[in-house]
C-alpha cells in the first residue's frame, strides 16, 4: 500500500514512482516467456527464409534486433497484450501467457492501485507491451508509439468518450533501468482537470498550444519499478538514443462497473472485497478472453479507437 505522503504527491502532481514493485521472480519469468516467445517465431521466420541468420547461438535481444533491423521483418504485434486500432483479422498475432497475467494481477501492484481507487479493480483492456529499439535505427516513417518516441497525450484523451469521468489510474512497469538515455517517460505535474484538446499528429497528441515542454519532468525508473499516473497528467516518452532496446508494460486500472474507454476490448476483475468469486485467477481464460474479442471484431464494422479529427479548430 501507499503511504499519506505518496497518495498526496500523486493527488497533487498527477503522477508518482514507486520502486521494487515487481520482485526478481516476475521480471526473470516475462523475460523467460517472452524469450521463449521469440524462440518460436524466430524458427518459424527462419525456416520460412524471412530472416537470413540461424538461430543458434542467438540471444533474445539480438533476435529482437535481427528481426526488426536487419531483416525489417515486424514482431512487435506478435508481442502486444491487445489489439491493434485497426486491421484486425481472424488471426492477428497477440501474446497472453502467465509470466504477464501474474504482472497484472501482481499483489504488490494491486495494493498501490487499491490505495488510490479502492478495492474493486478491474484490468482495463487498454495495455501495451513497449520494447522500443534505439531511434537511430528505426526506419523512415515509424510512427507508432509503442516502437518510437510517443507524442505528449493524456490517458483519458486515448479512450472513448463514456469512460471520460472512470477512476483509472495508468501503471507503467519498467522490465529492464528505464533512462533518460534510452526513452524513459516524461511528465507535465499537475493537478490538471479538464482534456486537453487532441490531434491526430505522429501518434494521437495534445494539440501544440497546450504543452508546455519547459515544465517537463523526466522519471527514470529502474527495472521492476512502476509510473503511476492520473488519467488526465501530459506524458509522452522521451527518444531512445541509446545502443539498446527500452522495455516497459503500460497497464491500466479502473473502478469496476465504470466504462474502460475501449468497450469493444476485455476487461476483466484483478481485485474485488466485495464479489471475490468474479475475481479472474486463470491466464487462459483472460487469452480466451482476447481471442473471443479479435473473433468478433475481426467480424463487424471498424470501431475508430480516438475520437479526434485533424479538422478540428486547434488542429487545423
Amino acid at each position: 500500500m501507499l503511504n499519506q505522503q505518496q497518495i498526496e504527491q500523486f493527488q497533487q502532481q498527477g503522477y508518482l514512482v514507486v520502486e521494487n514493485v515487481l520482485d526478481t521472480e516476475h521480471l526473470d519469468a516475462v523475460h523467460t516467456e517472452y524469450a521463449e516467445r521469440m524462440d518460436e517465431l524466430y524458427q518459424q521466420w527462419h525456416t520460412a527464409g524471412l530472416v537470413g541468420t540461424p538461430p543458434g547461438g542467438l540471444s533474445f535481444w539480438e533476435k529482437l534486433d535481427l528481426c526488426y533491423n536487419a531483416s525489417g521483418f515486424d514482431w512487435f504485434q506478435s508481442f502486444d497484450i491487445s489489439l491493434p486500432g485497426e486491421d484486425i483479422r481472424e488471426d492477428t498475432p497477440m501474446h497472453f501467457g502467465p509470466a504477464i497475467f501474474n504482472i497484472v494481477r501482481n499483489e504488490n501492484l494491486l495494493d498501490i492501485i487499491e490505495s488510490l481507487i479502492g478495492p474493486e479493480i478491474t484490468s482495463n483492456p487498454i495495455q501495451h507491451v513497449r520494447i522500443k529499439p534505439p531511434e537511430g535505427l528505426l526506419p523512415q516513417g515509424e510512427i507508432r508509439a509503442h516502437i518510437t518516441a510517443t507524442d505528449w497525450h493524456q490517458d483519458r484523451g486515448v479512450g472513448h468518450a463514456e469512460s471520460d469521468n472512470t477512476d483509472m489510474i495508468t501503471a507503467w512497469i519498467a522490465i529492464n533501468d528505464a533512462t533518460v538515455d534510452n526513452g524513459c517517460l516524461q511528465v507535465i505535474p499537475g493537478p490538471h482537470n479538464e482534456i486537453l484538446p487532441h490531434c491526430p499528429k505522429v501518434q494521437t497528441a495534445i494539440a501544440d498550444e497546450f504543452i508546455d515542454e519547459a515544465a517537463a519532468v523526466p522519471l527514470p525508473v529502474k527495472a521492476g519499478g512502476v509510473v503511476l499516473f492520473h488519467p488526465l497528467t501530459p506524458h509522452s516518452s522521451l527518444s531512445n538514443t541509446s545502443e539498446g532496446f527500452r522495455w516497459s508494460f503500460d497497464l491500466r486500472y479502473n473502478v469496476t462497473g465504470q466504462p474502460t474507454g475501449r468497450a469493444h476490448f476485455p476487461e476483466f476483475i484483478a481485485r474485488s472485497k466485495a464479489d471475490s468469486a468474479n475475481e479472474l485467477h486463470d491466464w487462459q481464460a483472460w487469452k480466451k478472453l482476447w481471442e473471443d474479442a479479435r473473433h468478433r471484431v475481426a467480424n463487424a464494422p471498424h470501431i475508430d479507437q480516438h475520437r479526434w479529427r485533424s479538422d478540428s479548430p486547434f488542429c487545423a
